[in-house]
């Protein structure tokens, strides 16, 4: 049959060198900054999508990173955009924040469902600070510096651009039907464990610090996948930061049918693997 693993690493080079008219991921290398206003003392107009978020604190609103519940006549919910529960964009500064923060935002390499060639646009250090505040942290002096805040970021971005690649190796499974799929929603369930990661956590490892689900439009038909993300231990200079297990979650019988190939064909490569190293 050949070596498997490389068929299925040009099917996902391929979904991801799609044409130009397609909007698909390429490598992280050179996102765009959305131009804001980086004064933060002004809310800037924002353009594009950020994290879902429900915070639930009334005067002033960020974004991801945030777990949200299905909370339908909840008025802290009222005006979340149901495609990716996220409130209004607001870039004003925290109360008692020590220190100003940018407020410009990164385009990711993710297209964005229902439009043709706009993509999510990550939250800015400002609103990154006001996700953390609602999620109860609170600033101490030593705690985080103004520097922190950028690597931080990067952090962040460079875990979404990773589960996006991590996602189109699973889509390339599908490239004949669908060459351009598209991220319609997400959203943070850093509570709600798999069973995946509980079965593991049995087992001995550690559980995942967060949990993402993705809804990915595939030309149409939407697909569900699980992201957990697994302490990786200390950031290298990429700013890769977490290890990812990245699954369609097991809601559907194509998603099933995915995950039996993908299985049979990891341990096909692993057999193929073990022979080559005894004969050499």
């Amino acid at each position: 049959m050949g070596n498997v693993a490389s068929s299925a690493e040009a099917a996902a080079q391929t979904v991801m060198d799609s044409p130009r008219e397609c909007p698909a991921s390429q490598h992280y290398q050179s996102p765009k900054t959305t131009p804001t206003n980086t004064n933060v003392h002004t809310t800037a107009k924002e353009q594009g999508g950020g994290c879902p978020v429900n915070h639930g604190q009334a005067g002033w609103r960020s974004e991801c990173p945030a777990t949200v519940g299905q909370l339908v006549n909840d008025p802290q919910t009222a005006d979340l955009d149901p495609t990716n529960m996220m409130p209004p964009p607001n870039q004003r500064p925290a109360p008692d924040q020590p220190f100003p923060l940018p407020t410009d935002r990164v385009t990711s390499t993710i297209p964005k469902a229902g439009t043709e060639n706009d993509r999510w646009v990550y939250p800015s250090q400002q609103m990154f600070w006001n996700a953390m505040l609602r999620k109860g942290w609170r600033w101490n002096e030593g705690d985080i510096k103004q520097g922190d805040m950028d690597a931080i970021i990067r952090i962040h971005n460079v875990n979404n651009e990773e589960a996006w690649r991590e996602v189109l190796k699973w889509e390339a499974l599908h490239s004949t039907e669908c060459m351009c799929p598209k991220l319609k929603s997400f959203r943070g369930k850093a509570q709600e464990f798999s069973p995946r990661a509980r079965i593991r956590s049995w087992m001995g490892y550690e559980l995942p610090f967060d949990r993402h689900d993705w809804i990915i439009d595939r030309c149409g038909k939407e697909v569900r996948y699980i992201i957990d993300y697994y302490d990786g231990g200390s950031v290298d200079e990429t700013y890769k930061f977490a290890l990812l297990d990245v699954r369609p979650a097991m809601d559907s019988l194509d998603n099933i049918w995915d995950r039996m190939k993908v299985a049979y064909m990891r341990w096909r490569f692993a057999d193929k693997q073990e022979e080559s190293i005894k004969s050499s």
